[in-house]
């Protein structure tokens, strides 16, 4: 049964290495000679998913199949199953393992639905083994910790929201589709957000946060770069902040984005949460009731 159980948060390597490029493997299903690597060819007909069902169903007999969706993948099929997706040619041959991106549109589609189906997990990867079903597990996330944020700079973040909404601290990347999603769901529970750009994405990235950090109203520019929109090319300032940022990254062990840190006691909460669970991670705590004696 192909299953995937990979948690957030979106890892990216830090600015300085390039990311490496979306790559699936693509996989023949093949009865008489198993598991095989071959070239993805699906017909341009329109697509037939009770066909696709039927044929999934013959060749992958233990795996359920909750969804089938055949528009605007360029050929490709979206089978979802419970938690995780993969893809099929329109024949159901080939079967591919691994994230599909739009590439004009800069999006991880792949993504996208996964956080629709379970905002909790994430996929990751390629099959366990030959002949197999299931996709390997990632590594747990990483535990609740803190850091502190005592010497960051004023001067490299991005302050929006309400002034009287819960206060948190956002280490994020334009480029990140579940950073875009995460100020969402801040903006619906009236978050009062430090947003500190860090450069996972590479050298546009940066670009793109200083462009934001110089422009006149910066928390504007910051909804416009989320939006995809054209960033105008301010005049220049002191990006130093933007620097700061990444060195904290690096030295508290951010590989990834977004991260969010409650400035009350430097907690640590990686990868995209849904509103309900920020409102929980950013509630006040209650102080401790100390019992009283009588005289």
């Amino acid at each position: 049964m192909i299953s995937d159980t990979n948690p957030l948060p979106h890892k990216r390597r830090m600015r300085w290495i390039k990311p490496a490029a979306g790559i699936a493997g693509v996989i023949a299903l093949s009865a008489a000679t198993g598991w095989a690597v071959a070239s993805l060819a699906s017909p341009m007909k329109a697509p037939d998913t009770d066909a696709v069902r039927a044929a999934l169903k013959l060749r992958l007999p233990k795996t359920p199949i909750d969804r089938i969706a055949c528009e605007g993948l360029g050929g490709l099929c979206e089978v979802a199953s419970k938690s995780t997706l993969f893809y099929v040619d329109r024949a159901a041959r080939y079967l591919v393992i691994g994230r599909v991106y739009d590439m004009e549109a800069r999006q991880d589609l792949t993504a996208a639905r996964l956080l629709e189906l379970n905002p909790d997990l994430l996929t990751a990867g390629a099959p366990r083994a030959a002949g197999g079903e299931k996709a390997p597990q990632a590594a747990a996330r990483t535990a609740p910790r803190k850091v502190s944020l005592a010497g960051l700079p004023a001067k490299g973040a991005i302050t929006w929201g309400p002034a009287n909404g819960p206060k948190v601290v956002v280490f994020s990347d334009f480029h990140c589709g579940y950073c875009k999603k995460l100020e969402e769901e801040l903006k619906a529970i009236g978050a009062r957000v430090e947003e500190r750009p860090i450069s996972i994405f590479g050298a546009e990235s940066r670009r793109d946060a200083e462009r934001v950090l110089c422009a006149p109203r910066p928390e504007l520019s910051l909804r416009l770069a989320y939006s995809g929109g054209a960033l105008v090319n301010p005049k220049p300032c002191d990006t130093s902040g933007l620097d700061a940022n990444e060195a904290f990254a690096r030295a508290n062990g951010f590989t990834g984005t977004p991260v969010l840190v409650r400035p009350s006691d430097g907690a640590v909460l990686e990868g995209y949460r849904p509103a309900a669970v920020l409102r929980e991670f950013l509630r006040p705590a209650t102080p401790a009731l100390t019992p009283t004696t009588k005289g």
